[in-house]
């Protein structure tokens, strides 16, 4: 039995990630969220926990016991401060394995028109999602930093990974597909340890998303 506790857990790829979750009685999740009445018909099938991912003891309460912390959070002004939190938590906590759900182009690794467009789209989106990103990797956590390219709602498992250093080219991938990543993790704990992975659609390339 693997039990994860996922932060930001009404967020739409956690959602779906928690479907697979759901399913598997192998694991046993537990949700953190800022308000729990968002997820009250969730109570039978998790422990729910509410509070700010910004404050390290709420934060912590709600990772005591756990094997894996799965991290969906958002919002550029809160990702820095919501990683450092994460972080003092999970080390009072004693609990080692995160998932971090980041942003492409964090390391200036999307070229050409695609990484033009990007920078201009997401601004300090992107800034302040590279700094929350160089704490993570300097935490000494067994983490996953997962970097989608812009996301859809296809209903469809499909996606290319890279590593950090390498260009993304792939302009989008679907919700479902980073939510299958996450759980393929959660399932595979000692996978990707240490790694930034780019999460893509193969044969996506362009010079925007298709749908934008």
């Amino acid at each position: 039995m693997v039990k994860v506790v996922v932060l930001g857990a009404h967020g739409q790829v956690a959602q779906i990630a928690e479907r697979f979750l759901f399913a598997d009685k192998e694991v046993q999740p537990s949700l953190f969220l800022r308000n729990a009445k968002r997820m009250e018909d969730k109570k039978n099938q998790a422990t729910i926990f509410e509070g700010s991912a910004t404050d390290a003891a709420q934060l912590e309460k709600a990772m005591k016991g756990q094997d894996i912390v799965y991290a969906n959070l958002g919002g550029k002004d809160d990702i820095d401060l919501e990683a450092e939190a994460v972080i003092e938590a999970m080390k009072n906590a004693r609990v080692k394995r995160l998932i971090w759900i980041s942003t492409l182009g964090i390391y200036d690794e999307v070229p050409g028109k695609f990484g033009e467009w990007n920078k201009e789209t997401l601004g300090d989106y992107i800034t302040e999602y590279a700094k929350a990103a160089k704490r993570i990797e300097e935490s000494g956590l067994d983490y996953t930093i997962i970097r989608p390219t812009w996301m859809d709602n296809k209903d469809e498992v499909d996606y290319e990974k890279s590593k950090k250093g390498e260009p993304i080219k792939d302009t989008e991938v679907s919700r479902k597909s980073v939510a299958a990543y996450v759980y393929h993790l959660i399932k595979n704990p000692k996978e990707d340890v240490g790694e930034s992975i780019g999460l893509g659609k193969p044969g996506t390339e362009g010079d925007k998303p298709s749908w934008y």
